[in-house]
């Protein structure tokens, strides 16, 4: 997620140290009808009250951070379901897939107007997966907990050590909630992306076992909705806040939530442009 170059307001219960980078829930609009209006307000008190004030309109500002200018994503899926259940089989293969596809694709393309004398962003690679089983979280696991694992994997060689173009995506298994920043998966997220001490990127994608993060899609479009948008997120400001940052209206991704695209073949979520001053 990117917002401006000053501090953005933090999520409710996240310090300020922290700056959003969650992909958020889908909230479906609601139509309300002017039979449903009640009759006995004053109309002089509605009328007198003044407008609310409009937030400014989204433009990226470059903070002087790192960005990631040729990913290679590793995919983590933690968990049984994983190793064992023909069906999330499938569906680590369609999002092994989905990454290959997408990080040579039009979707990385349009993210080079976002380019810095220190960072050219060009096309990536699926530099590799593992299916992990030990030490799988039950119900609950918190992002601290997540950064000490991905540590403990990278020390032990199990996961490729971290350079300065490397994105560990972790997916979890269903029914496991995901405690980041106050709020928690499902309820607050539907995924987010954060880096340990400026290095060691990541992003984690919860089961998207509610509606809120499914949005009306089938569970492989929501999952790689939610992925592309964390994946620009992470381009554009590994180090959120430090990048390509909105202070009002957040990352890259965060300004055109729930707002999708095909691209090779693939359900993405659109991405802010400067340039064409649009979800593109």
């Amino acid at each position: 997620m990117v917002k401006q170059a000053t501090i953005v307001a933090p999520l409710k219960g996240v310090t300020n140290s922290e700056f959003i980078r969650i992909a958020p829930l889908h909230h479906p609009k609601t139509k309300v009808e002017l039979k449903d209006l009640g009759q006995d307000a004053d109309d002089a008190e509605l009328i007198a009250t003044p407008l609310p004030t409009a937030p400014p309109p989204p433009h990226l500002v470059y903070n002087h951070g790192p960005l990631i200018p040729q990913v290679k994503v590793y995919t983590i899926f933690w968990g049984k379901n994983w190793k064992s259940a023909p069906a999330f089989v499938k569906l680590e293969q369609n999002i092994n897939k989905f990454f290959k596809d997408i990080v040579v694709s039009s979707l990385i393309d349009q993210l080079a107007e976002y380019n810095t004398p220190a960072f050219t962003i060009k096309h990536g690679s699926l530099s590799g997966s593992k299916v992990i089983t030990a030490n799988a979280p039950g119900s609950i696991i918190t992002d601290a907990v997540i950064q000490q694992q991905l540590k403990a994997w990278i020390a032990a060689n199990t996961v490729p050590a971290w350079d300065k173009n490397t994105l560990y995506f972790i997916y979890l298994d269903k029914g496991v909630t995901v405690h980041m920043g106050g709020g928690a998966s499902c309820t607050a997220f539907c995924g987010y992306h954060n880096h340990i001490s400026k290095k060691d990127y990541y992003a984690v994608m919860p089961f998207p076992g509610c509606a809120g993060c499914l949005g009306g899609l089938s569970v492989l479009n929501a999952i790689t909705g939610t992925s592309s948008h964390e994946l620009c997120e992470a381009i554009t400001d590994p180090v959120p806040g430090t990048g390509w940052y909105d202070s009002v209206h957040g990352e890259i991704g965060d300004i055109c939530a729930w707002a999708f695209k095909s691209v090779a073949g693939h359900n993405v979520q659109k991405e802010w442009s400067n340039s064409m001053n649009a979800c593109v």
